[in-house]
């Protein structure tokens, strides 16, 4: 709202905004914040470190997720291309008769992310324990 001023003879209106109020709030504001900041403590997040594992397995299988997302079973020298429903009897069929027995999971860096999870989930629910994924580290 405009003030009216008068000032010798006739009567002006005043066309600017009062500042004031606006200053004193944000003067308030800033001591809230200034006063609060300390208070508020930053989230931690306790990452698992990468190591090596106490005992190595005895045997490894691995899965590889070509960029057309087909499934490669390697056990050791052999190669054989498998479909996504016949991968857990295949690994439960490669780790029969060695107990200690690790499944790696190897995929393209074009695959989607889906691919390698919906693998993954497979293979959790046939009740396959030692499941990891296979990375290049970057120099």
């Amino acid at each position: 709202m405009a003030t009216v001023v008068s000032r010798g003879r006739g009567r002006r209106t005043i066309n600017e905004i009062n500042m004031v109020p606006f200053i004193d709030v944000m003067l308030v504001l800033l001591i809230i914040f200034m006063v609060t900041a300390p208070l508020i403590s930053p989230s931690m997040i306790d990452l698992p470190s990468v190591g090596k594992a106490a005992n190595q397995p005895d045997q490894v299988i691995q899965i590889v997720i070509g960029k057309d997302e087909a499934l490669q079973l390697k056990l050791k020298d052999k190669t054989s291309t498998i479909g996504l429903r016949e991968i857990t009897s295949a690994v439960k069929e490669a780790q029969a008769g060695v107990p200690n027995t690790a499944v790696v999971i190897s995929a393209d860096k074009a695959v989607k992310y889906e691919a390698v999870v919906r693998v993954m989930d497979t293979l959790q629910r046939a009740g396959i324990a030692r499941v990891g994924l296979s990375v290049q580290l970057a120099p």
